[in-house]
């Protein structure tokens, strides 16, 4: 089914600014249903969670509706969901805790392909342990990390691997369960950034093969929080620093402080929103957001290939985002033209499509791009087809 892209528009206020917006992967739009809940959240009874007061009741009702709503949108179990402030933080604090079992000897595997979040955590702790870090490359021709690009620095001592499920910088999406396979075979675990890739694809995580998996519910129309789930054993397995009278049962032995309720109240909103975008779809929760995702991503591959038609015709344009599987995520450069003024200029002219690395530096370097990087065009659920011309148009007029 094709989305109503109308009917969505219609429910997102920002968007009556009149600007065609393709600045979705560093943060969606939010939809007034996601509104809604988060001034619902704040408007009634709020109080640390507990069955005696109605504000008890209320908080520990949002946190058990977001943990459930985030499970059916990731194929995990509510009692493996959890919260914090974004997947920077969880990412370091996971890092960290894990590190506690790494020394001399050990060795854990980032690629040169993610984002900065997925690479210097994972440095970091584990030079703070001892181990060795060894670097995954990815082909700049094409910007695909393949399974042998991983498979030539795995060995016995590998104790993790951290990869992208999809670069936030040109969409490419790796395979998943093959490296899942190769790092497994070693006796690795296998963390998978998906902050990008849940924004467009079905996250299923038994089938993707992650240990763990992180993503954020403010690329998919929700509000700024960060989001970690995993195997139900490895959580129970490890045994982060908290503050003694917390909570020590997972996932409220990886939470820290107390939860911000409003935003789990939007989050749950949000996966809600996505299960609606094809109100055909039947079913339970999860089985409605396979068929949403379905509609989505045709609806936004054809919207990239419009743009990518339109920008091999206009001339003078080199577009890095290659990959034979890759999101609706365009990086380019405009001949003579430096990709920051190539942003200012389309801003100028209703048009936010902004430049830089955008955090996946090694990525934007390995490109050939340094750390200036190129100008991003990425698609939502709201993206449309006058949107794609607005761009074009916009590109066409641009001073060369």
């Amino acid at each position: 089914m094709a989305l109503d892209v109308a009917a969505i528009r219609a429910h997102v206020p920002a968007l009556k600014s009149g600007t065609a917006r393709f600045d979705a992967p560093g943060g969606t739009q939010t939809p007034q249903p996601v509104i809604d809940a988060i001034a619902s959240a704040l408007t009634t009874p709020l109080a640390n969670r507990g069955r005696n007061t109605e504000g008890e009741r209320n908080a520990d009702r949002i946190v058990s509706e977001a943990r459930s709503a985030l499970a059916d949108l990731l194929g995990t179990t509510p009692g493996t969901v959890v919260f914090g402030r974004s997947a920077t933080q969880l990412v370091y604090d996971l890092s960290r805790t894990l590190a506690k079992g790494w020394g001399p000897g050990d060795e854990v595997v980032v690629t040169r392909l993610d984002h900065d979040s997925n690479i210097r955590p994972w440095v970091q702790a584990a030079e703070s342990a001892g181990a060795t870090v060894r670097w995954a490359d990815f082909d700049p021709a094409t910007g695909e990390l393949r399974p042998e690009h991983v498979e030539a620095v795995l060995s016995p001592r590998t104790r993790l691997v951290a990869v992208t499920a999809a670069s936030n910088l040109i969409g490419a999406m790796p395979d998943l369960p093959a490296l899942a396979a190769l790092v497994h075979s070693t006796g690795a675990l296998f963390h998978v950034d998906a902050v990008h890739y849940a924004s467009h694809a079905v996250v299923d995580l038994a089938a993707i093969g992650a240990d763990t998996l992180v993503c954020s519910p403010y690329k998919f129309l929700g509000p700024h929080l960060g989001v970690l789930t995993g195997r139900a054993e490895l959580l129970e397995s490890l045994r982060p620093d908290k503050l003694l009278p917390s909570a020590d049962t997972v996932p409220e032995r990886f939470e820290l402080g107390t939860l911000p309720y409003e935003s789990l109240a939007g989050s749950a909103a949000a996966v809600d929103f996505l299960a609606g975008l094809d109100p055909r779809a039947r079913g339970s929760r999860r089985d409605r957001l396979v068929a949403s995702f379905a509609a989505l991503e045709a609806h936004e591959d054809a919207l990239r290939e419009r743009i990518e038609r339109g920008l091999a015709d206009l001339g003078g344009i080199t577009v890095y985002s290659r990959a034979a599987r890759r999101t609706p995520t365009l990086l380019f450069t405009v001949a003579g033209l430096r990709p920051a003024d190539v942003y200012r200029e389309l801003a100028e002219r209703g048009v936010d499509a902004p430049a830089g690395s955008f955090y996946a530096v090694e990525a934007s370097r390995r490109l050939g791009l340094g750390d200036e990087g190129g100008v991003r065009v990425g698609l939502a659920p709201y993206s449309s087809a006058d949107d794609v011309d607005r761009l074009l148009t916009a590109l066409d007029s641009l001073p060369r």
